[in-house]
């Protein structure tokens, strides 16, 4: 089975025809863009406070907001980090580009005739960066005992 997903940057300035066609997306882009932006001059839980009193007064999600404000609070404040948020995506888009790196090298290397020990080693990187196993990776970089301990499990 495949999946293709289209992902859509909904912050303000991005995908206006998308956020015009629909006023609720629209409102919410404005909350966040607000919540931002008072974060910037307080802690984040005053900020998103601040955020919703302001979204009430000038009619952004206001019914939404003034129904459900402890709840948007909370919510906002607890279940959503944008700092960690964002280091999470990057830490994953490294580790694609890094993996995507990884088989391009390993593709030219068997091109252009690698010892059989260097692909055996290019091939061990390749496994190790798939799953994540970053100390396993560091580790074999610098124990050759290790590394064929490793040739041996992964069975290269």
């Amino acid at each position: 089975m495949e999946l293709t997903v289209i992902v859509y940057n909904i912050n303000l300035g991005h995908n206006q025809e998308l956020l015009e066609t629909c006023s609720l997306l629209k409102e919410y882009a404005q909350y966040v863009e607000q919540v931002r932006t008072y974060a910037k001059e307080m802690a984040f839980p005053e900020a998103v406070e601040q955020a919703v009193d302001h979204c009430i007064r000038n009619g952004i999600l206001s019914d939404f907001l003034s129904e459900n404000r402890a709840e948007a609070i909370a919510v906002s404040i607890f279940e959503y980090d944008e700092e960690k948020h964002i280091r999470s995506e990057r830490k994953e888009w490294r580790e694609i580009g890094h993996a995507e790196g990884l088989e391009e090298g390993l593709a030219k290397g068997h091109k252009e005739g690698l010892a059989e020990g260097e692909a055996r080693a290019l091939q061990l990187i390749q496994k190790l960066t798939e799953f994540g196993k970053t100390e396993e990776l560091t580790r074999a970089l610098s124990d050759p005992a290790y590394r064929e301990q490793l040739y041996r499990e992964y069975g290269l």
